[in-house]
């Protein structure tokens, strides 16, 4: 609560503090959301800080791309706009606990803060009526979206049980590529022994790629471990 100064009106000095009270509020809230969009720990919030993928696209991947599809232009080279995340957790209709916690988990595992999805019609036969909470999504862009894309190809991806590799035809034709993984728990940021529910999630990258090949290319310059067969 802040501190407020003295009123000889008591009405005054209510209105005062409760004003002072909202701010405060608003304040946390703040901080919270602020934190919220913080990838990796400190470091986005160091000064000058560049996320290392970041790097790796404007001082290598771009050239490669420009030389391998003769680009006159660097605008021209293909990007990653945003990475979606998604944790449909169906069963969890008549628990709403376990939403939260799909909620925090992928708040955890993206570095920014994830929001319920809800269902956009009632299907009977699993009890779920429209508007009901199914699930938790969040969308990734700059910094924040090559954290998490450093992470899942350096420490997320290769922790997958009998893991050989990601699928390079799951791309939808307009440069856009979808994958999904069985088990959350793959992330560092999860503990396994303290999570009560093991989620599956889908990942879409949306590029700027005119062309499927293009949209591949640029993920291998990511070091995406894409199955030769």
């Amino acid at each position: 609560m802040s501190d407020v100064g003295t009123s000889k009106n008591p009405k005054e000095a209510q209105k005062a503090q409760a004003k002072a009270d909202k701010a405060d509020k608003a304040s946390k809230r703040r901080e919270v959301n602020a934190g919220t969009q913080v990838a990796v720990g400190e470091h986005a919030r160091e000064a000058g800080y560049v996320p290392r993928f970041k790097k790796r696209y404007n001082d290598v991947i771009k050239a490669e791309l420009m030389k391998k599809f003769g680009y006159t232009n660097v605008m021209q080279v293909p990007r990653l706009n945003k990475v979606v995340l998604n944790i449909g957790a169906g069963e969890a209709a008549a628990d709403g606990k376990k939403i939260t916690q799909a909620v925090n988990d992928l708040t955890a595992i993206a570095g920014q803060k994830a929001i319920q999805t809800r269902s956009k019609k009632a299907i009977a036969q699993f009890k779920i009526r429209e508007g009901l909470p199914i699930g938790a999504k969040v969308t990734l862009r700059g910094d924040v979206m090559y954290e998490f894309v450093d992470r899942l190809i350096t420490t997320a991806l290769p922790r997958v049980r009998d893991f050989r590799g990601v699928n390079p035809k799951s791309f939808d034709g307009r440069g856009n590529y979808a994958m999904g993984m069985k088990e959350h728990v793959v992330f560092l940021e999860i503990d396994y022994d303290k999570t009560e529910s093991v989620w599956g999630m889908d990942i879409v990258f949306n590029t700027s790629a005119k062309t499927d090949e293009e949209a591949k290319a640029l993920l291998e310059g990511f070091q995406f471990p894409f199955t030769t067969n």
